[in-house]
């Protein structure tokens, strides 16, 4: 109970999140889920709206992110949601793309309604020198439905994920690495069947995750961000909320982590508060914010450090 009432308020340091590359990678669509290279200098993630999403890449230059390309594994398909192995050998996405050459779209089967040609199963692309193999269909141990999303590589080669139940909620589920191929999936402890728990990050040592889900104090259709610690046995604490100086009113999701572990990156459609009577400036620098402050999802960025180093 003491580790709880520790947690369970936001830390006096911790900082307000930013916008992570405004109108170079956060832009007009929804963006999502950035995956980093392991020395930080390229970052792949989804761009995309109602109809499509693609994988997109962008480099760090001496003047910031380079105008994002769709990545060569991407684009022919409806992909999302990268995931970066932490030794940067090999990148796992979610796709609806077909699962034989020259059959259909995967529909996706989640909340209650079939979605044609929306659906998730994840798939596998290797790194080869400069380059990214062809990307290979994960085993029916991980893809057991249609709705498989949001993976997250640990350091051993597993994969965490998310998958929606039978009652149309989604939980947070592990996939044991074993030789070339994976154990059957689990749902992980922190992950409770009657709340909607999606898009695990998880660090390379398994010893936190971060998550969004509809669990108080969040509202039943909402989402917010919560941290949860492993232990040494391999036991899950209790998540925590991240509090509202990371989360907003509006749905938070799509968490993902820095290289290094100490920076969170989110997705969110919040907007930048505006206060009223405004000069003709701050008008001006509004009008030309909207690009990408738009109720969109835009990925923002905060510093984790003082949940990571709070003691117990």
């Amino acid at each position: 109970m003491i580790a709880l009432a520790v947690y369970a308020r936001t830390p006096a340091q911790a900082s307000a999140p930013t916008v992570f590359a405004p109108n170079v990678i956060s832009g007009p669509a929804h963006e999502t889920a950035p995956a980093f290279t392991p020395d930080g200098k390229t970052v792949y993630f989804s761009r995309g709206n109602n109809a499509v999403s693609t994988i997109l890449v962008s480099r760090r230059t001496a003047t910031g992110w380079s105008t994002p390309v769709p990545a060569p594994f991407s684009g022919a398909w409806r992909d999302m949601e990268p995931a970066m192995a932490p030794d940067g050998s090999f990148l796992v996405f979610a796709s609806s793309r077909p699962i034989a050459p020259g059959g259909p779209l995967l529909d996706g089967t989640f909340g209650g309604v079939t979605r044609p040609g929306h659906g998730g199963h994840l798939w596998r692309v290797d790194r080869r020198g400069d380059g990214w193999t062809t990307p290979v269909h994960l085993p029916a141990s991980i893809n057991r439905t249609t709705a498989t999303f949001a993976p997250a590589v640990v350091r051993d080669g597993s994969i965490y994920f998310m998958e929606a139940a039978a009652d149309g909620k989604f939980g947070v589920f592990r996939a044991q690495r074993k030789g070339d191929g994976y154990e059957d999936a689990v749902r992980v402890a922190f992950s409770e069947p009657r709340w909607n728990d999606v898009d695990p990050a998880v660090a390379p040592d398994e010893s936190y995750a971060v998550f969004s889900s509809s669990r108080p104090p969040t509202g039943a259709d909402g989402g917010d961000l919560f941290i949860v610690r492993r232990a040494s046995d391999g036991s899950w604490a209790t998540p925590i909320h991240l509090g509202a100086e990371v989360n907003s009113p509006n749905s938070d999701a799509e968490a993902r982590l820095s290289p290094d572990g100490r920076t969170l990156y989110f997705s969110s459609n919040r907007v930048v508060p505006v206060t009223f009577p405004r000069s003709h400036a701050d008008a001006v620098r509004d009008v030309e914010r909207m690009s990408w402050d738009n109720t969109l999802y835009n990925i923002w960025q905060v510093d984790l450090s003082p949940w990571l180093d709070a003691r117990r």
